[in-house]
Parts: C-alpha cells; sequence; structure tokens
C-alpha cells in the first residue's frame, strides 16, 4: 500500500471507530499529510450530516438532537472526549506545575475532570437544540441547515486541533507530541485551505464564520494550555475538538439568529 493510502486509512482509524485498522507506520505517514485529517473531518461530517437529515426529517426535534449526539459519539468516538475530561482534571488541579501536569496524564476522572466533560455534553445539546429552533424560520432548505451545520461544526473541530498541533509545543513524549512535532506550518495552511474551501462551498459566509470561531477557540485552549501546563499534549488536542464543534454550532446558531432578525444581507449563502 503507498504511502497516501496508508495515511488515508489511518485518518479514518485514528478520527473515527471505522474498523480499518491503525499502525505506527500509517500514523508516521498520517503526520506528514495533515491535510488528511481534514479531509477525514469532511467525511465524518458528511455522514453525521446524512444521520441528521435523516433524524430531522422523522423524529420530533428534541428526540432528534439526542440521537445525533450518540452518533457523533458512535462515529467519532470517545477517545477525544476522555481527552476534556482530562484536561479538566488538569486545569482544575491545586498546586505546582507538576501537580496539575500529573492530574493531566493520570487515568483516573476526579471532579473537574466530570464537570468538565457534563458541561460540554449539556452544551452540545443545547446548541443542537437552539440551531433547530431557529432553522425554522431561515430559509425555504431550513431542514438541510442544521445537517450542514454539523458537517462545517466537524470540520472546524479538526482543524482546530491542528491548530493546537501547529502553534502549540509538546509537554511530554507520546502520541500528541508526535503530531505536535510534525504538523509543520506549511502542512497546516494547506489544511487550513482545505478546510475553509469546503466550508464555504457549503454554508458560504456562514460556513467561513464557523470556521474562523473554531481556530479562534483553538487559540484560547493553547493559551489556557500553556498557562496551566506549559505547553499541550494529546488530551489538550481531543479538547480543542469537543469545544470547537460546541463553538460552531453556537456561533453558528447566532449568525442565522442575526440572518433572522432581518441582517441576512451580511451574508452570502449558497442556499
Amino acid at each position: 500500500m503507498s504511502g497516501f493510502l496508508l495515511a488515508l486509512r489511518t485518518s479514518f482509524g485514528f478520527l473515527s471507530t471505522i474498523p480499518v485498522g491503525m499502525s505506527m507506520e500509517g500514523l508516521d505517514e498520517l503526520v506528514k499529510r495533515s491535510y488528511l485529517q481534514t479531509f477525514a473531518g469532511i467525511v465524518l461530517g458528511a455522514m453525521i450530516g446524512i444521520f441528521a437529515y435523516l433524524t430531522e426529517s422523522f423524529l420530533p426535534s428534541t428526540i432528534s438532537a439526542v440521537l445525533i449526539m450518540v452518533f457523533i459519539y458512535y462515529i467519532t468516538g470517545l477517545n477525544h472526549l476522555d481527552g476534556l475530561g482530562d484536561f479538566g482534571d488538569g486545569a482544575t488541579a491545586h498546586g505546582s506545575l507538576e501537580k496539575k501536569v500529573n492530574a493531566l496524564k493520570d487515568l483516573s476522572l476526579g471532579i473537574g475532570g466530570v464537570s468538565y466533560t457534563v458541561l460540554a455534553l449539556i452544551a452540545l445539546y443545547a446548541s443542537i437544540s437552539s440551531l433547530q429552533a431557529e432553522v425554522l424560520f431561515f430559509s425555504d432548505n431550513a431542514a438541510l441547515i442544521v445537517p450542514i451545520s454539523l458537517l462545517i461544526a466537524e470540520i472546524s473541530a479538526k482543524q482546530a486541533m491542528l491548530t493546537l498541533a501547529a502553534f502549540g509545543k509538546p509537554i511530554h513524549e507520546g502520541l500528541g507530541s508526535m503530531i505536535i512535532n510534525n504538523t509543520t506550518f506549511a502542512r497546516y495552511v494547506v489544511s487550513f485551505v482545505l478546510g475553509a474551501l469546503a466550508c464555504v462551498l457549503a454554508f458560504g459566509t456562514l460556513g467561513i464564520i464557523g470556521y474562523i470561531s473554531a481556530i479562534v477557540t483553538a487559540f484560547v485552549i493553547l493559551n489556557i494550555s500553556n498557562r496551566h501546563f506549559k505547553g499541550i499534549n494529546g488530551d489538550c488536542i481531543g479538547t480543542a475538538n469537543e469545544i470547537a464543534r460546541i463553538i460552531v454550532l453556537m456561533v453558528l446558531t447566532v449568525a442565522i439568529t442575526a440572518v433572522n432578525n432581518g441582517y441576512g444581507g451580511l451574508f452570502w449563502m449558497p442556499l
């Protein structure tokens, strides 16, 4: 198998629960082609969007929102959510830098991690529910807006991870440091452009607004990580994925609300 195909397969093995297998050789090839993580985000986002379109078409909105959340974690796995929990333990730990880093790396889950995880899940549900409510007044293609927004959120979440990797410094050796050390600025730019094009084509101005909000979110998480841990690890990168997804959905909801309130002239949309 060529290096490209091995990297492509590994991108789905790394970012999803799709049983394609994963190896160190594949990871070596993947980190040389960061843009494939963004491509995987496009494919995963499309799968989530298709599922959302079906649930939105046939089920009550609250049930649809819950099932969308279930499918997100069914297809993308819980690794990044676990990273958010570890990040919460580290960020809320009191004491020295060593104590914070130890809490970040500890395999057990504390109250800080539980709180961060629960709040994130509540926020994800709230963002999907709020989006559902706003799109009813948005356009004749309202049934497509929730799926497209979820597509934008997934693409943006993956780019947020790469943003942390490109601009952060590792605090210890591991899979996270392997990604961080190999995500060069040039590779980051390629993935950034790919993600931006996908978001613009999917949702016009609103798509790029959501995408940029994920990048800003990543830099905020990077700043928090640097303050607490003097660097980042894989848990910080996973945190960027989870928080960016939520922020993008919230930002898109606010932008759609603005359109509904008569500010639609500020945006270009393909729908």
